[in-house]
């Protein structure tokens, strides 16, 4: 994703504060076009491996795609949707296990 020029990229596990993923990556894509190529290149790297996001929310167009992995949930967001929702807030009990800005 990196790749991809993603801003702002986090990884929180969030095993000690919630049941539904061990860990969220949180991802700044600059513009809806930016956002869904980001998205496209996760999906392209984990089939690659064999792997399928259990469902897919939201879309580029809305600010903020949500890819669910199971353990892992992929946010990316445009950056004034990502402040709005503040998931590192409301997850701030969370573990920041890597951040790359």
């Amino acid at each position: 994703m990196v790749g991809k020029l993603a801003a702002d990229t986090i990884l929180l596990d969030v095993r000690e504060v919630t049941l539904i993923a061990d860990y969220f990556v949180i991802a700044t894509g600059g513009s809806e076009r930016q956002v869904q190529a980001l998205v496209e290149a996760v999906q392209e790297q984990l089939q690659e491996k064999g792997i399928k996001p259990l469902g897919v929310e939201g879309d580029a167009a809305s600010g903020w795609v949500l890819l669910d992995y199971l353990d892992i949930v992929v946010h990316v967001f445009t950056a004034p949707v990502r402040r709005f929702y503040d998931l590192e807030g409301l997850w701030s009990r969370a573990r920041t296990v890597l951040r790359i800005d």
